[in-house]
């Protein structure tokens, strides 16, 4: 158990935190996807603007779990394990070691393709289009994580 009432406190408001933006991430992923995002549908998003809006959310969400798990939460799961944070690369590798994330290179790529749907959509709607499809396919992968993290706090009743 956690001595530190604040530390988890800080870890039970970021699990509730968590399962609403992956259940939000999967809902949006799930409407948007609802057939492969093509280049085509990229040119017409200033036409339609629910299909933009979606992709505004889609972009968000993922962006902002992915924020939410390696800024916040996953700081917190290695203090509480007695460890010292350090760089985002460092906890990560820490993370993979401790089965946490399948992956560090697979997190950064996440990150690059949330990088490249942010800056380069309204120049190239292929590259948003390949992003957005690349993004799709780790939305299970990033939720997945969550919820490996989210069973380590509960396993341990830091939850």
């Amino acid at each position: 158990m956690i001595q530190d009432t604040k530390l988890r406190l800080r870890l039970q408001f970021l699990s509730r935190v968590v399962r609403r933006e992956c259940f939000h991430l999967a809902g949006t992923d799930q409407r948007l996807f609802d057939k492969p995002f093509s280049a085509e549908r990229a040119k017409q998003l200033d036409s339609d603007p629910e299909q933009a809006e979606r992709v505004e959310a889609f972009v968000g969400r993922l962006g902002r779990l992915q924020d939410t798990i390696g800024g916040k939460l996953l700081p917190l799961i290695l203090i509480a394990l007695g460890e010292t944070p350090a760089t985002m690369i460092d906890n990560l590798d820490r993370a993979e070691r401790l089965d946490l994330i399948k992956s560090t290179d697979d997190w950064l790529t996440m990150r690059k393709l949330r990088n490249q749907m942010v800056h380069e959509y309204v120049e190239d709607p292929e590259i948003l289009s390949n992003a957005l499809q690349a993004g799709h396919e780790y939305t299970a992968t990033l939720i997945s994580t969550a919820n490996r993290m989210l069973d380590e706090l509960k396993e341990r009743g830091w939850e």
